[in-house]
């Protein structure tokens, strides 16, 4: 017997969808040349989103936010610390990051903020009212 399993998180999936950067058609050759993708955490409350990513090592500096048309993309670049020794091995990642999320109708724009701390940047997206409004439209 198949049963469908309920998901909570589908309808955050939908409005975080990260966008394909494939798809995306934009100036900025930034989301077209990375080097790397940071893992990303969301988390909803009554109050906001929560967006925590994994850059550790990288100053707030090297890291630019911006919103534009209801996607929130965070962009920046990890430099290779260059030293005259040897390196064996390099397992961490070093290059150009971008990553975009479609943003709900129910973020308000204008009050989020950003902290960088102990490797984690923590984008805080509130929450605001939808008013749906009605109109009737008249038929001529």
């Amino acid at each position: 017997m198949n049963m469908i399993r309920f998901n909570p998180f589908r309808e955050m999936d939908n409005w975080f969808k990260t966008y394909n950067r494939s798809l995306m058609h934009n100036d900025s050759d930034d989301l077209f040349n990375t080097d790397w993708s940071p893992n990303v955490d969301i988390i909803e409350n009554d109050k906001n989103f929560e967006i925590k990513a994994e850059l550790a090592g990288i100053p707030k500096e090297n890291i630019n936010i911006e919103v534009n048309k209801g996607v929130l993309t965070f962009s920046g670049e990890k430099k290779l610390e260059s030293k005259d020794e040897k390196q064996h091995r390099i397992e961490r990642f070093y290059g150009r990051f971008s990553r975009s999320f479609a943003l709900p109708e129910n973020i308000d724009t204008s009050a989020i903020k950003a902290e960088n701390k102990d490797g984690i940047l923590n984008i805080v997206l509130p929450k605001q009212e939808v008013v749906e409004s009605s109109k009737k439209i008249k038929i001529h």
